[in-house]
């Protein structure tokens, strides 16, 4: 058994996509609707910075294909607090914004945390206790993007893995490189395309990546990746993975995106 593989871009609203991505006479309403059949998933970035309408989510629902995903960044209100314990009331408010509106292609939602966040265990499992497994009767599934370099220890590791919570991966250098399997599902932004690069990503690179995803979509783990835990994670026959080329050289994010693609 293999699980799902979804390779996708972040958002798809950006000028310089247009004529390059997407077709100059293509109308800027119809750029979602375009997108979505291009790549088989989309990280909605505009949910970090404000509050989105119900509408809004049943509308990009409607124009999308029925097997589609859109994998989202959760409101900044929630994670950017001093005291990530008492973030329940934003908590709330986030999941309780329409979000479901969605439906089946609600993906896992990113809570994403500052580079100046620094991993206090006690806090942070307070934070995770707060995370709903479902509302109104959708399953949620939610991952944390740590930037600071005190969460690359074991305990974190481990704390995370308890709650079913997924860790961004991330190739960027100025992050810490996370790369155990916490949850029933992994999770990787990638964001080091180059303008040089024809494909954003050389092509071996990309070809590593293909075999990465392959591995963790059996239940396993890259070999080539280390672990900041000796525990290894709980066995899966499968396991669903989400790759998301979000910038570096964001114009070669389509580009990156559709070549993995095509090498899966």
């Amino acid at each position: 058994m293999t699980g799902q593989i979804r390779v996708g871009i972040g958002g798809w609203t950006f000028e310089p996509w247009r004529g390059s991505f997407y077709p100059a006479d293509l109308t800027q309403k119809r750029e979602l609707e375009y997108a979505s059949r291009q790549v088989t998933a989309i990280e909605i970035n505009g949910t970090y910075y404000g509050s989105q309408k119900p509408e809004s989510f049943a509308k990009w629902h409607a124009e999308t294909p029925d097997d589609f995903v859109f994998a989202m960044k959760a409101n900044r209100f929630a994670t950017n607090k001093k005291v990530l314990s008492e973030a329940g009331k934003s908590i709330d408010m986030f999941i309780g914004s329409g979000i479901v509106e969605l439906k089946n292609k609600l993906g896992p939602i990113n809570w994403q945390f500052m580079p100046t966040k620094k991993f206090d265990p006690a806090d942070f499992e307070g934070f995770l206790k707060l995370l709903p497994k479902s509302h109104e009767g959708h399953a949620l599934r939610h991952v944390v993007e740590v930037r600071h370099d005190s969460f690359k220890v074991p305990e974190f590791i481990e704390l995370v893995r308890a709650y079913d919570v997924g860790i961004v991966l991330t190739d960027k250098a100025d992050f810490p490189h996370i790369h155990d399997v916490t949850a029933p599902f992994v999770y990787a932004r990638l964001q080091t395309a180059k303008e040089d690069e024809e494909l954003g990503y050389s092509a071996a690179a990309l070809d590593n990546w293909a075999e990465r995803a392959k591995a963790w979509a059996k239940g396993g783990e890259p070999a080539d990746l280390d672990k900041t835990s000796d525990k290894k994670p709980s066995q899966a026959a499968s396991r669903d993975v989400f790759v998301f080329m979000i910038n570096g050289f964001k114009p070669k994010a389509p580009t990156a995106a559709k070549a993995l693609i095509e090498r899966l």
